[in-house]
């Protein structure tokens, strides 16, 4: 990256903390059948890394996991204290995780490798897996299958950026084996509000200006009044969740 794109990718990395809030309300949890498939049977002891206001959080709790949050901006992770106060939550990076070695069946992260030090981060979540754990990373995306919804995710783009696509985040890495991927497609209950209260919670809105904010907010309300999915006030708005496990190298 150039410089310029470096200190952008900084500004939406950290942007978030600020509308913490906001993020909990608006965002959308993930697919239970991901989750399943993220998780390996058997699992007892799980990190949700970069947990941020504990979105996936909620989904691992409710299976009766052990789940310990890490999360390296303080609004966040005090976000979901608020929601999960029985969860131990740290303030670490995926770089530097304040945990020992092994101490993991399963790390999971939702909505946020494409943020990591990716090299360095699969060297961090192989130390604190046990052998034969599981690394997971989802993302929910638009699901841009869907006609209205591609249309919808093209007037949502800024000057700051397009999102992420979860496209082949990860390289290879002594300690864990290929990659394999599932999509899985859920839908989220929305008003028209509600949905464009998601999408100021991304990252490239974020950091964008007042005025950019504005117009995107305006062209994303006259198309949701006009579209005929979407017109009627409730709405269901379809999600793919993109996901990805590897088990960590029993010999690494």
């Amino acid at each position: 990256m150039t410089e310029p794109d470096t200190e952008l990718r900084t500004r939406r990395a950290g942007s978030f903390g600020a509308s913490a809030e906001l993020y909990a309300r608006y965002r959308p949890g993930y697919s239970a059948e991901a989750v399943d498939w993220a998780v390996p049977e058997g699992a007892v002891d799980v990190l949700d890394l970069a947990a941020g206001t504990g979105k996936l959080t909620e989904s691992l709790v409710a299976r009766g996991l052990n789940v310990t949050a890490v999360e390296p901006d303080a609004e966040m992770l005090a976000e979901l204290g608020k929601r999960f106060p029985p969860v131990r939550a740290l303030i670490g990076t995926a770089e530097q995780i304040p945990l020992p070695d092994s101490t993991f069946d399963a790390v999971v992260v939702g909505q946020a490798f494409h943020w990591f030090d990716v090299p360095a981060a699969l060297t961090e979540i192989g130390r604190v897996l046990r052998p034969g754990g599981t690394l997971a990373a989802l993302w929910n995306d638009e699901d841009a299958d869907v006609p209205w919804v591609s249309a919808f995710d093209d007037l949502r783009q800024t000057g700051m950026g397009r999102a992420h696509t979860g496209d082949e985040p990860f390289p290879d890495h002594p300690m864990f084996g290929p990659f394999e991927r599932r999509d899985f497609r859920h839908s989220v209950r929305h008003t028209t509000e509600s949905l464009i209260g998601m999408i100021c919670t991304h990252s490239q809105m974020l950091v964008a200006s007042a005025g950019e904010r504005a117009e995107v907010v305006d062209r994303l309300r006259a198309f949701l009044t006009e579209q005929p999915e979407t017109s009627a006030g409730e709405f269901d708005f379809p999600f793919k969740t993109l996901s990805y496990r590897s088990a960590r190298a029993v010999t690494a």
